[in-house]
């Protein structure tokens, strides 16, 4: 945790906060939000696995600092009862008035939020290159091996273990559907290139066990 911890305040010193003291209370917050105990999936591994991404394609964003704070923040508020794009407005919203006292520049704290509502549709305009990295980056389990996918999708079933089996499928299958209906699920050339088939195959295959 000491190291994940480091490297919010690299990423926030990096993108301009002057507080040092209000950059770990709001590194201390995000952890603990992404520690809840209703979250199976969205969980401190999956912004891990996020950020990690972040890292290893850094080179293809403008301002990949910033893309790595909205990393941190686009799923720090998580209600699975929430309904439509809640999460995102509120993460995003949290994610400003974080960013704020940190001292952030309004304008980075401003693209922060931007980037993060970008995570409830995934619709990225191409010439986005930092929209396209977080994006990519959220997605990157889509094309994970069988397995690892259906851990994935295990997970997000115990996050809505509230809902009634056939109000579940039914609800899963119009969020696996809006994926499948993306021009493309990657922008990223490299990315696409290693993971739009497999993700697709694996979407596929969920919904094929959804449906009668």
């Amino acid at each position: 945790m000491a190291a994940l911890m480091e490297r919010w305040r690299t990423a926030a010193r990096s993108a301009g906060a002057t507080d040092p003291a209000a950059v770990d209370a709001a590194g201390n917050e995000l952890v603990e939000r992404w520690r809840e105990p209703h979250r199976h999936y969205h969980t401190i591994e999956h912004l891990t696995a996020v950020l990690d991404v972040v890292d290893r394609y850094a080179s293809t964003a403008s301002r990949p600092d910033l893309v790595r704070l909205a990393a941190w923040c686009h799923d720090a508020v998580y209600d699975p009862r929430a309904p439509g794009d809640r999460n995102e407005r509120d993460s995003a919203a949290l994610a400003g008035t974080l960013l704020a006292r940190a001292g952030l520049p309004t304008a980075e704290v401003a693209e922060v939020r931007r980037l993060i509502l970008l995570t409830a549709g995934h619709l990225v305009d191409p010439a986005d290159a930092d929209g396209a990295l977080l994006c990519d980056a959220d997605l990157a389990v889509l094309a994970a091996p069988t397995s690892g996918y259906d851990r994935y999708a295990a997970a997000i079933r115990r996050e809505y273990a509230h809902v009634p089996e056939a109000d579940y499928r039914t609800g899963r299958t119009r969020v696996l559907s809006a994926l499948l209906a993306l021009p493309a699920l990657f922008r990223l050339p490299a990315l696409a290139a290693r993971w739009e088939t497999p993700a697709r195959a694996n979407l596929t295959r969920e919904l094929t066990t959804l449906t009668p």
